[in-house]
């Protein structure tokens, strides 16, 4: 069984980056084990509908992004399986050029669309001006978020262990030299 953990986002634009920090500092402060299954870490960036063939070769994939849904709080976590996205999340307002979900929705009608989960979190921090500040909710929200990401590898079989503590901000501050 082979795991693909993709962080999208824009690094660039403060919160809207918290998909790529977050596989990032999953990448450095944790060791994944597994005697039959593989786990690898990309940053997926905005790439979206590029990805497609990187996503259709593994069995599971687990999706970090920001999400949007109307009315809800900076740092709210959402986590879904895509099988079952709730009417009421979207990734509209991101800086991302093509949506993840229509990505998805694409790989899914070619019939190659693997197992995927999505861990989304509403950000503050959007804008035109290069950032790699995160917002106070979000750096919060992003425990949350942390959490559900391990609970769902762990999930699949795989042993975690925590091995290092970089803060996330650390990380972000990083993440344009990649990991």
């Amino acid at each position: 069984m082979k795991l693909l953990v993709l962080g999208i986002g824009n690094i660039l634009f403060g919160d809207e980056g918290i998909g790529v920090h977050l596989c990032n500092s999953l990448k450095v402060n944790y060791e994944f084990t597994s005697t039959d299954k593989t786990i690898d870490f990309v940053d997926g960036g905005t790439l979206a509908n590029t990805l497609i063939p990187l996503i259709v070769e593994y069995d599971h994939v687990l999706i970090m992004d920001c999400v949007n849904v109307v009315n809800a709080e900076i740092g709210t976590v959402y986590s879904f399986g895509f099988d079952k996205v709730p009417n009421y999340i979207t990734w509209a307002g991101s800086a991302h050029e093509v949506e993840m979900l229509q990505t998805l929705h694409l790989t899914k009608l070619m019939g190659d669309l693997p197992n995927v989960h999505i861990i989304g979190i509403i950000p503050e921090i959007i804008g035109e001006d290069t950032a790699f500040n995160l917002s106070k909710s979000l750096l919060e929200g992003a425990v949350t978020m942390e959490q559900e990401a391990i609970s769902y590898i762990a999930s699949l079989g795989f042993l975690v262990k925590k091995i290092q503590s970089i803060p996330l901000q650390e990380i972000a501050n990083q993440s344009y030299r990649g990991f």
